[in-house]
């Protein structure tokens, strides 16, 4: 089974220095270069399955997101926010030398990628925005807190998944093995005076920034992002799933009609948000980027 290359790119933040993660699946010299970030608690070996599928057309690149998976953690929490992550990628971009740069982003990634699609100069060719809009609903932003930035130890690999599972179930249906796959590299060995168990492979401490959040400081974000998103002249995928609580569809509705007016393909039976591990949702991705 085909796996990914493990490498490393220094980013500049208000302390110093940190040390972002990224997979890479492919051919490194290959031209066409198609950049998955994951969503706010999850990291980049999320996209194996849909890596594999692409890696044979695509440099196919999934970075963990600093403060998850094998990046550093920030020396200030505060720091854990959008536009620094925006500036990660910025810095990972130019390691990459992109001739042609495609973007598919779940949840976060797709704000990482709007923000990066707006950057006047920044030639973003295809955008595929998982499950994600302008406007990010309360009770979402409610049930994320609600796990977000927990300290769990788990005595086994089955004890993870089921409790990843609990907190996952919009991801929709899948195998036993599917989410094994999904849940081994969300975690980290540790081994103290109770033993040897399991964690998150997470900075509890992304939690932070996220619970300062304010209604003003929404509304303001909202705006702002829907200001981002007219300016897009960049050919666009939103996937939606059809139980989605974070991005209603009424929001969907409007992304179709504005910016770069996105074709919106739903999925039943998911909610947030589709992983692009079923055959079906890599296909959407496939016919997508084929139609370039």
């Amino acid at each position: 089974m085909t796996e990914p290359r493990l490498d490393f790119v220094q980013c500049l933040d208000t302390h110093g220095l940190h040390r972002m993660a990224y997979w890479e699946w492919g051919d490194p010299g290959n031209d066409r270069v198609l950049v998955c970030v994951h969503g706010l608690s999850r990291q980049g070996r999320d996209f194996d399955t849909l890596a594999r599928a692409l890696c044979d057309d695509y440099r196919v690149v999934c970075p963990d997101v600093v403060g998850r998976g094998r990046s550093d953690w920030l020396a200030d929490p505060m720091g854990c926010v959008v536009p620094t992550y925006v500036a990660d990628m910025v810095t990972l971009l130019a390691r990459l030398n992109a001739r042609t740069l495609d973007w598919l982003g779940t949840s976060m990634g797709g704000l990482i990628g709007l923000g990066l699609a707006s950057l006047p100069g920044l030639q973003v060719r295809n955008l595929i925005l998982n499950d994600v809009g302008p406007v990010i609903e309360p009770e979402a932003i409610a049930r994320i807190g609600s796990y977000l930035g927990r300290h769990t130890r788990f005595a086994s690999l089955d004890e993870a998944a089921d409790y990843l599972w609990s907190i996952s179930q919009g991801f929709g249906p899948h195998t036993r093995e599917e989410w094994f796959a999904l849940t081994q590299p969300m975690l980290k060995p540790m081994r103290d005076e109770q033993g040897e168990g399991l964690v998150l492979h997470c900075d509890p401490k992304i939690a932070v920034p996220f619970r300062t959040i304010t209604p003003e400081m929404t509304a303001a974000g909202v705006a702002a992002l829907w200001q981002r998103y007219d300016s897009l002249r960049t050919r666009t995928l939103l996937v939606r799933g059809a139980q989605s609580d974070l991005l209603k569809r009424d929001t969907a509705l409007a992304m179709t009609q504005r910016g770069p007016k996105a074709t919106l393909k739903e999925i039943e039976g998911v909610g947030h948000a589709p992983t692009f591990v079923p055959p079906g949702q890599i296909a959407l991705v496939k016919e997508f980027l084929a139609e370039t």
